[in-house]
């Protein structure tokens, strides 16, 4: 166990972590050959397009250190606010991290909520300033900003590019001296802790786990704690590049368990593994349950496709266990899914996986969070969606969730940046300069606010200079009120939204107006409002398709025109009361983008 250490890696988005740990596989001869690629970890199709690191990816490297062979268990981690689970579960699964800055960018707002959830968990932190390579680096600068974060000695920071491969041995070195080996017990009744696991389709669900105390050996009778189901240990192994069986596998290591489970609800991320005889008394204290901010209606274009929607989401769920899910149903749309995401991203990539990996054509509502309702008896129940409000006359009053955001810019981008976040409702609690030209703002947001577009704007107006991290503060109350769309009278409830009362009607005019351009023309007029209860706030008319029926008519009186105006009238009239009006899935991802 002396010669194991688990490390993982946290940064901010883009400051260069995948490609470091690229070099410490290239480095270590664990990849080599035709294998090596630019992110070799990023195994997605969707990450390699995108640049981005979605899933955390667990990797076994070996490296000999003054004479001693080190096992070294490398958790990469991704950097986007909406993958923060990832981190805090790999952060469990580890002893040490390394903190990576980027020299031309600096401290950012990940940089300080992923070191504070390290700091907690007692990992020993080594920092590395990346990319140093870069001529527009300031490495002396953000060395300046890591030791008044950390309070650390200049000389214990390291310098690195991940690119030319500078530092590289000098980080594999101090990995080993600075971090320690893992604390455990081999003789002890085995406990391993699941961080992750995979669906496989030809051999059932594939947990990975941390071995805590014990030892897990090939064909053991293992079991599950928080399910109390029991299995046999098929394979066990460590991760390499590719899962690599072994016979058995020690205290302090990361590796994986096949047993041939096939059913997803037995599997949870933080459940504990044990064996049936002389097993653990308790179960290790796993993670925190995940807290979905955003919340948006998942439903099957074809409704047969219902029971395939929840075993897709079922399988996604074992990859991502930050995502949440339960059936609802709606008038327009049938039957679907209430999903729980951590972010807009978060939505927009599982919807992404589930098209790519499940074949699944999905529509998606109109995202938006949580609210709690006291009526007038002072009861209060929580609402997810708008269509789940009572009446408004036994509504005493809502609370609505707010979060507390950090938002670390530029001094330059302090203007337009204050004014996004009043024009979003916000309070701004304090200011402080962190160095130099860059400073905090620390504001009180209402999560509504900040659900649909607030991220892309922030990075539009400060040129992609701010960084934004967010928790979830509390609940205040606050004049909400239903916002309906009507089409010919009728209500589409999966457009209908839960909005502030100032600025309803302006919001209620462009929905009208988007809605407009949007749904196709049909042989009678629609009619296209917004209403709050019965009160109608704005109109949009879209003017039926009309065939000239008088075109046969050439000369002759003017009756005989009268009379087939009259008759086309009367048939569009009977159109309207039979006609129904298909809203296109572009009408629904329209409203996130109003402004």
């Amino acid at each position: 166990m002396d010669k194991i250490r688990n490390f993982c890696i946290i940064a901010h988005i883009d400051h260069g972590k995948s490609t470091l740990a690229d070099r410490l596989l290239e480095y270590t001869h664990t990849v080599s050959g035709k294998d090596m690629q630019a992110q070799v970890l990023d195994n997605m199709d969707l990450e390699r397009e995108r640049g981005i690191t979605i899933k955390s990816h667990a990797i076994q490297m070996e490296y000999v250190y003054s004479g001693e062979k080190y096992i070294l268990n490398l958790i990469d981690t991704p950097g986007h606010v909406d993958f923060s689970y990832e981190v805090s579960r790999s952060i469990a699964a580890c002893e040490g991290a390394l903190l990576i800055v980027d020299a031309a960018q600096g401290i950012q707002a990940q940089t300080i909520s992923n070191l504070y959830m390290a700091i907690e968990n007692d990992l020993e932190i080594i920092p590395v300033v990346n990319k140093i390579d870069l001529p527009s680096g300031m490495p002396e600068e953000v060395e300046d900003q890591i030791i008044e974060l950390l309070g650390v000695k200049r000389e214990t920071i390291i310098r690195a590019s991940g690119k030319t491969g500078e530092g590289v041995y000098h980080i594999l070195n101090q990995i080993i001296e600075r971090i320690p080996p893992p604390k455990g017990d081999s003789d002890a009744p085995l406990q391993c802790l699941i961080f992750d696991s995979v669906f496989n389709s030809f051999r059932g669900i594939i947990a990975y786990y941390k071995v805590v105390n014990g030892v897990i050996h090939k064909g053991d009778l293992v079991k599950f704690i928080a399910t109390e189901k029991e299995y046999d240990a098929d394979e066990v192994g460590v991760l390499k590049l590719a899962m690599s069986p072994r016979d058995e596998v020690r205290t302090g290591d990361v590796g994986y368990i096949i047993s041939g489970i096939k059913t997803s609800k037995e599997v949870r991320v933080g459940d504990t593994i044990t064996h049936v005889k002389n097993s653990a008394k308790e179960a290790i204290a796993g993670f925190e349950e995940v807290k979905p901010m955003v919340f948006a209606g998942v439903y099957p274009i074809e409704a047969e496709d219902f029971e395939n929607l929840r075993s897709s989401l079922e399988k996604l769920q074992l990859n991502d266990a930050s995502l949440t899910f339960q059936p609802e149903s709606s008038v327009a749309l049938g039957f679907g899914f209430r999903c729980g995401f951590l972010g807009l991203l978060h939505m927009e990539i599982v919807q992404e996986r589930l098209d790519r990996e499940f074949n699944m054509d999905v529509i998606t509502t109109v995202p938006n969070v949580s609210y709690k309702v006291y009526d007038k008896k002072g009861n209060c129940t929580e609402v997810h969606n708008p269509g789940g409000l009572p009446e408004p006359t036994l509504i005493e009053h809502i609370d609505e969730p707010f979060i507390r955001a950090s938002v670390i810019t530029q001094t330059d981008y302090i203007g337009p940046i204050m004014t996004l976040c009043l024009g979003k409702r916000g309070i701004l609690i304090k200011q402080e300069y962190i160095s130099g030209n860059r400073m905090e703002l620390i504001y009180d947001l209402p999560l509504g606010e900040i659900v649909i577009d607030f991220y892309d704007k922030l990075k539009s107006i400060s040129k992609g200079y701010a960084s934004f991290d967010y928790h979830l503060h509390d609940f205040r109350p606050s004049k909400l009120v239903k916002l309906d769309i009507l089409l010919n009278g009728e209500s589409v409830d999966a457009l209908s939204t839960l909005t502030h009362v100032d600025n309803s009607v302006t919001f209620g005019r462009k929905m009208c107006e988007k809605l407009k351009e949007l749904i196709p023309r049909q042989q009678f007029d629609i009619a296209i409002q917004a209403a709050i209860g019965a009160k109608i706030i704005a109109r949009e008319t879209i003017k039926a398709v009309r065939k000239d029926v008088t075109a046969k008519c050439y000369g002759g009186d003017v009756s005989r025109k009268r009379k087939l105006l009259e008759k086309q009238k009367e048939g569009k009239k009977r159109m309207k009361q039979i006609g129904t009006v298909e809203v296109p899935q572009k009408a629904f991802l329209a409203v996130l983008k109003l402004d």
